[in-house]
């Protein structure tokens, strides 16, 4: 189920957005968590689909600052081809929305139309109610592939 964020973003669950990377091969998935996490929490695992992860901080560790160079790390990845579908994740979500908003609006405002998604509930989603991530939210809870580092 896709609802809309802005007009730049828009959201979808975990589960839509592995059915949409499994079926549109221009789409990736950017994970804008930060180093620790990926370590130590695991990272979606497209194997299957043939394609990788792109990782890029949205903020650094360990004090969470804001990565200003986010967007010219991106595009490093991109190289000369911006990608037509693009899945934005972090932990549980608001960090993705950020960073998806902060691309969408930087890629329109230089005239490249691309489709940008949050992955709502992120990785790990929220809280149960033992303080535990993973469990009832996000992709890992969606049983959907992943791998630790």
């Amino acid at each position: 189920m896709t609802k809309h964020l802005s007009a730049f973003v828009d959201e979808t669950t975990p589960e839509d957005a592995w059915n949409s990377l499994a079926t549109d091969e221009g789409a990736v998935l950017v994970d804008v968590r930060s180093r620790p996490e990926w370590s130590f929490s695991g990272m979606p695992d497209l194997a299957e689909l043939g394609r990788e992860v792109w990782t890029v901080e949205w903020q650094t560790w360990p004090d969470m600052t804001p990565n200003l160079g986010f967007l010219s790390d991106l595009e490093q990845q991109m190289g000369d081809q911006v990608p037509p579908r693009m899945f934005f994740m972090c932990r549980a979500g608001p960090r993705s929305i950020a960073a998806a908003t902060a691309t969408a609006k930087q890629l329109h405002a230089r005239g490249v139309n691309v489709h940008i998604t949050n992955i709502a509930e992120g990785f790990e989603g929220e809280k149960d109610a033992n303080g535990q991530r993973g469990k009832t939210t996000g992709w890992k809870a969606a049983g959907l592939p992943w791998r630790h580092s």
